[in-house]
Parts: C-alpha cells; structure tokens; sequence
C-alpha cells in the first residue's frame, strides 16, 4: 500500500483547523448576539462538514475518487443530521442548564471563559477527531473490503443514532410521558442508543480512511477519542448524573445496558422471608 501525500496532508491540516475555527467563531458570535451558549451544540457537526468540504476540496487529484466522496459524504451526512436536530430539539427553549452552571462559576469574564472552555475546545476537538476524514482524502489506494466494512459501520451507527433520537423525541413529545423515563425500542437495549450509535460512525469513518498503515496509525487517536468523550466525559458519564434522582432510572440501570446495545435483563426476583415451621399446636 502506498503512503498518502504527505505534504499534500500537511497542508490541509491547518486549512482544516481554520474550517473549524471559522464555525465555531461564527457559533461565539450568534450566542453573543441570542444570550444562548446553546447553540453550540448545533455548531458540532457543522464543524465536522466543513473540515470534510475543505478536504475534499483541497485534495481534488490527490487521493482516490471514490474513498474522498465516501469520506465527505458520509461526514456531511452525520453532521447536518445531527445539526439539524438538535437546532429542532433546542427551539424555542432557554438557555441549556449545563452552560448556566459553568457560567455561573466562571472566573473573570463569562462570556471569553465560555470562549476558552467550549468553543475553542470544541474547535480543537473537531479538528482531531476529524483525521480520518481528512488523511483519508489522501489516500490513493482504491477502496478496499475495510473501506466497505467502515461504510457498513457507519450505516449502523448513524441509524442506530437517528432512530434513538426519533424515539426519545416523540416520547417527550407525549404530555403523558413527563417526568417518566424513556425504556422502550432501542432504549430498552442501552441507555444511550444515540452515543452508541455516534461511536459507530466515526469507527466506520476511521475504518473507511485506513488505506495504508500509516493512515490507520495517524488516526486511530479520532475514534478512541470519541469514544470516550462518550462514555467517560461529556457524554453518558454527565447525562447520567444529571438523570440518576429521577424517579425510575435506578431500576432502568439495573435492567439496561450502559452502552452496548444488549438483551433487556430481567430484574431480580425477591426472594420471600424465609419462615420458621409452626411447632404450636392447637389443643
């Protein structure tokens, strides 16, 4: 297998780092101007399709046609999905409880804190999870049965994702279901379809970049980054603290796997008293 082109590569890093600033710069200035930080949320996965056009653009007779079309699409693909709803789930709403506690013991200036802490973070974190999508572009060998298998993969994980997001969200649609916790389709199987079905995506996305070894070395850092930004960080680990006084999701746990979609488990069975025969007799 042949090495992609590195000074090609090279130089699309920091075009790519620019990609990501410039969206979640424009973010900054909309939250500024709304008094929302919320909207951040929205600006990940626009992000990620920025630094995926960039890419594409920038490496146009470089890599393999059809690995940088699969690459860009499958990217712009996630992240306008993912943008778009999350945009419909925060509409109308103030601004989101999470960002309210971290302002609130913000150091100095809340808003340049917020700058530091969120959008620049994410900025950077973007840019680094997105190595497949942009070392993939350089890539020359033609597509291969791992090249298929990540795009299978990724299947997965995106219909994993948006069926978790459609069942979550016409079940709060539902007045009846308020204050209740969502243990039905996917969610019965794990906690977190939705996180599940995000590490599937950008395994598929690492899978489909490995064209030669070099490339799978550069960017296995992306998915296990994600993965657990998932699950130990800002993910799972966070929602389920915020979640675990609600009545019911003590139980939920109990029954319902973390992360892996599994099989329900039944729950335990209470084992009666034991009982002492009666050595009274009447007389």
């Amino acid at each position: 297998m042949s090495a992609p082109d590195w000074p090609a590569l090279l130089l699309n890093l920091p075009a790519a780092a620019g990609a990501a600033l410039a969206v979640l710069l424009l973010t900054f200035a909309v939250a500024l101007r709304t008094g929302r930080h919320r909207v951040v949320d929205v600006a990940w996965g626009l992000a990620f399709t920025a630094v995926a056009a960039v890419s594409s653009v920038l490496s146009a007779g470089t890599g393999d046609g059809t690995r940088r079309l699969l690459l860009t699409a499958a990217t712009a693909v996630w992240g306008l999905r993912l943008a778009a709803h999350i945009a419909r789930r925060g509409r109308g709403k103030g601004e989101d409880p999470r960002y309210e506690r971290m302002l609130a013991k913000a150091p100095g200036n809340r808003q340049l804190y917020a700058l530091r802490m969120v959008y620049l973070l994410q900025a950077a974190l973007a840019w680094l999870i997105s190595l497949p999508v942009q070392a993939g572009q350089y890539v020359t060998a033609s597509p291969d049965a791992l090249t298929v298998l990540g795009a299978v993969v990724w299947a997965a994980g995106l219909a994993c994702e948006a069926i978790g997001d459609h069942q979550l969200a016409r079940f709060k649609a539902d007045p009846a279901n308020r204050g209740r916790v969502m243990d039905r389709g996917l969610w019965s199987w794990t906690r977190h379809p939705n996180y599940f079905g995000d590490c599937l995506v950008w395994w598929g996305l690492y899978l489909m970049a490995c064209g030669t070894w070099q490339t799978a070395a550069l960017c296995l850092v992306s998915p296990v980054v994600m993965t657990l930004l998932l699950t130990k960080g800002s993910g799972k680990r966070l929602l389920e603290a915020r979640m675990a006084e609600r009545p019911g999701y003590r139980e939920y746990q109990a029954r319902t796997s973390g992360f892996l979609p599994l099989p329900p488990r039944r729950p335990r069975a209470t084992q009666a008293p034991e009982t002492k025969p009666d050595t009274k007799r009447d007389t």
